[in-house]
């Protein structure tokens, strides 16, 4: 049993009292025949067809949150939420009586549920207000919302809002975070749309959307250590998936020429401000095309995104503007990493040489590294910083990027790119790798050259390699954290900001 605060309990003895008096706080059914945009619109556009001095006639049934209190003896004017914005209320003792109108005072609290029935008006301050006529309980909230703030009002009164701003407090209960931050609100509404709009652009282009495996019997697709689970009919232990691409590129082996798939991908990793654990991922393969072709086609779509969305191509995040109108720069790997660190990692064709040069610039790296994971980590400590405006960081080493096909005439890079925005990786794309012979080589490099336990390792998929020796197009592949893109267009620096229910520890 939970131990109820001393105001739980006064709005316990509450609910205890509304049942003695034959009033369930909890009602199976509810009306509303407006929300409260609605309502307000129908009362603006009937204002506007009413007659001169004729107060227009709408009748509104209402229902939401309790926000906001004010008593002023025979008058209450309060302010419901819903889901769709906020109205006030108004009991007069004219309209209802004294005894409903110390109903309302003595028995409704902030956060409980209500439904209003009357006729609306504007009030004196202009503010478009239900004056109600009838009203009853929809569900009464046993916990206040989470701490206060005041408003001070144009007359001079204040009254209290529910509030909350504990960063933790409210990932852990969105719900309340939710339910007293509009903002918040808002920000999954856009992450909606945002979705929405990707899967506009690319059924508009000719993609086909598919489901592959959540559950897989091998991991594989991207440089992350799994999750495990046990399939106890089967008897195997099962993986829940880092990535969608081995599945997708199945789908081209078989005549599918463009797929995608948003959903989720599951990474046993750190956690960040700007990594979870379980995150939202679009991926696509594109037949015929290369990381050219997708690079362009990137730009079209993030484009898309910001007109349908934010109706416009350039935004503010974490105080900076950032324009994405193509074309968007495009950096080698080697120029960029050569502009900020002054290594030139061409010179340097093994793992020991560039090891050296990362020392005499002051940094030390992991010496066990490969010479791609000391590439990366020339990306990660002098080039990532600097990539503000959207950016192709292109052609990256053949060894951290087992899926990609190597540059004509240089085999230790790869055709790959990654975009690039406000320092951080929002979208990776190859030109993909459709021979089997060199993606099988490939595999045994990695499980020589990686320990077990090393993320980069990828396992051998026979069946991946039997479906490529069937024949696989030539094609490019995309991939992109979704919540990513949605902290762009919200301008948040934490990803839990876009996440409703992110991974967090366990409360002590």
């Amino acid at each position: 049993m939970p131990e109820y605060s001393s105001l739980e309990k006064i709005r316990l003895e509450k609910i205890e009292a509304l049942r003695k008096e034959g009033i369930e706080p909890y009602p199976t059914r509810a009306e509303r025949t407006h929300t409260s945009a609605e309502a307000i619109a129908a009362f603006e556009a009937a204002e506007k067809e009413a007659a001169q001095g004729q107060p227009p006639e709408v009748r509104a049934t209402l229902a939401g949150r309790i926000r906001a209190t004010r008593p002023m003896g025979k008058l209450v004017f309060a302010h419901i939420e819903d889901g769709y914005g906020k109205i006030q209320l108004f009991f007069r003792v004219n309209e209802i009586g004294q005894e409903r109108v110390d109903f309302f005072n003595n028995r409704f609290d902030l956060g409980d549920f209500i439904q209003a029935s009357g006729v609306l008006m504007r009030t004196r301050t202009g503010e478009v207000t239900l004056l109600v006529h009838d009203f009853k309980m929809l569900a009464k909230a046993v916990s206040p919302l989470p701490a206060a703030k005041d408003e001070t009002l144009e007359d001079g009164t204040v009254i209290r809002h529910a509030a909350l701003e504990d960063a933790e407090l409210r990932a852990r209960q969105r719900y309340a975070d939710l339910a007293v931050n509009p903002e918040v609100r808002e920000t999954f509404r856009k992450r909606a749309a945002v979705i929405r709009s990707l899967r506009e652009f690319l059924d508009g282009h000719g993609f086909l959307e598919v489901e592959t495996p959540i559950l897989q019997p091998l991991y594989g697709g991207a440089a992350a250590r799994p999750f495990i689970t046990h399939h106890n009919e089967l008897d195997q232990d099962m993986y829940l998936r880092i990535s969608f691409e081995l599945y997708l590129k199945r789908l081209l082996v078989g005549n599918l020429e463009k797929v995608y798939e948003i959903g989720r991908d599951f990474r046993n990793e750190g956690i960040s401000f700007k990594h979870n654990p379980e995150f939202t991922q679009l991926e696509f393969y594109w037949a015929y095309a290369d990381y050219l072709k997708v690079m362009e086609l990137t730009e079209q779509m993030i484009v898309h995104v910001l007109e349908r969305v934010l109706g416009r191509r350039k935004l503010t995040y974490q105080g900076q503007e950032l324009d994405f109108n193509p074309p968007w720069r495009r950096l080698s790997m080697r120029d960029g990493i050569l502009q900020t660190s002054g290594i030139d990692i061409s010179q340097h064709p093994t793992a020991e040489t560039l090891r050296q040069a990362i020392a005499r610039s002051g940094k030390q790296a992991d010496p066990a590294a490969t010479r791609g994971k000391l590439i990366d980590f020339l990306v990660s400590e002098f080039l990532e910083p600097t990539l503000i405006q959207p950016t192709f960081l292109y052609d990256y080493p053949r060894d951290i990027s087992p899926l990609a096909k190597s540059k004509p005439g240089d085999p230790l890079t790869v055709e790959r790119f990654e975009g690039y925005v406000a320092g951080f990786e929002l979208c990776n794309a190859f030109t993909e790798l459709n021979d089997p012979l060199d993606q099988e080589q490939r595999f045994l490099e990695m499980g020589r050259d990686y320990a077990a336990d090393d993320e980069e390792m990828h396992p051998m998929d026979e069946d991946y390699l039997r479906a490529m020796r069937y024949g696989m197009p030539p094609n490019g592949g995309f991939g992109m954290g979704v919540d990513r893109l949605v902290m762009l267009l919200t301008d948040k620096h934490n990803i839990r900001e876009v996440l409703l229910f992110p991974s967090l520890r366990k409360e002590e």
